[in-house]
C-alpha cells in the first residue's frame, strides 16, 4: 500500500490578491489585514545592514526619526532594536500622541524631517484617521499612535525580549495622557 505525500502548507495569503503577504497594523497580533509582500516591490527592498557604518546609519536615521516627534510633542517613545530578530526592519520605534489631530500632525513632521535627510518612504498606514499610523522607511518602521489606542494594543510586548535604544527624553514627552497629577 502506497502511502500518499503529505499536504504541503499553506502559505498566508491576501484575500484581495491571492500573493502572499504579510500581517501589518496593529490589528497583527491579533490576526488582522493582510498587505502584499515587500518582495513584489523591488525598490523597497531593505538593504541588509552588512556591516557597522550601515547599523549607525540605521540607528542615525531611527533617532531622527523619534526627534522628530518629540518635536511635535510625542509622548512615550520606545525605540527597540529589533535588527536579527526581524527581517522586515532593524529599529521600530513608538510615540503616541494626545489626539487625533496630533497623531496625524507627528505622522506628517516625522515624514517630512526624514525626507530631508535624505530617507525615502517605503510605506505609510491608517494615516489621516487619527488613530494610529505607520511610516515605514526600510531600516525603520515607526508606529504614531492615539495614546489609548497604544495601550490597547501594546506593540511593545511582541519585542518583549528585543533590547531597548537609551534615548534622550523630555520630561513633558513622560506624562501619560489622562494621568491626573499630570494636570492635562
Amino acid at each position: 500500500m502506497k502511502k500518499k505525500p503529505a499536504p504541503k502548507p499553506k502559505s498566508k495569503t491576501s484575500k484581495t490578491s491571492g500573493k502572499p503577504g504579510r500581517r501589518a497594523g496593529p490589528k497583527a497580533a491579533a490576526g488582522g489585514g493582510i498587505l502584499p509582500a515587500r518582495a513584489h516591490r523591488a525598490d523597497a527592498v531593505r538593504s541588509t545592514p552588512s556591516s557597522a557604518k550601515a547599523q549607525r546609519e540605521a540607528l542615525a536615521a531611527a533617532r531622527t526619526a523619534i526627534d522628530a516627534a518629540l518635536a511635535k510633542k510625542a509622548l512615550l517613545p520606545v525605540l527597540i532594536d529589533v535588527s536579527g530578530r526581524a527581517s522586515y526592519t532593524d529599529y521600530i520605534g513608538i510615540v503616541s500622541g494626545r489626539s487625533d489631530r496630533q497623531v496625524d500632525a507627528i505622522a506628517d513632521h516625522v515624514h517630512k524631517v526624514m525626507q530631508e535627510s535624505g530617507r525615502r518612504l517605503l510605506g505609510r498606514e491608517g494615516t489621516h484617521n487619527g488613530r494610529w499610523a505607520l511610516l515605514d522607511f526600510g531600516d525603520v518602521v515607526l508606529h504614531i499612535f492615539y495614546h489609548p489606542v497604544r495601550e490597547m494594543f501594546d506593540i511593545e510586548s511582541l519585542w518583549i525580549d528585543a533590547p531597548r535604544v537609551r534615548l534622550q527624553v523630555p520630561p513633558d514627552a513622560m506624562v501619560v495622557p489622562g494621568d491626573a497629577s499630570a494636570g492635562l
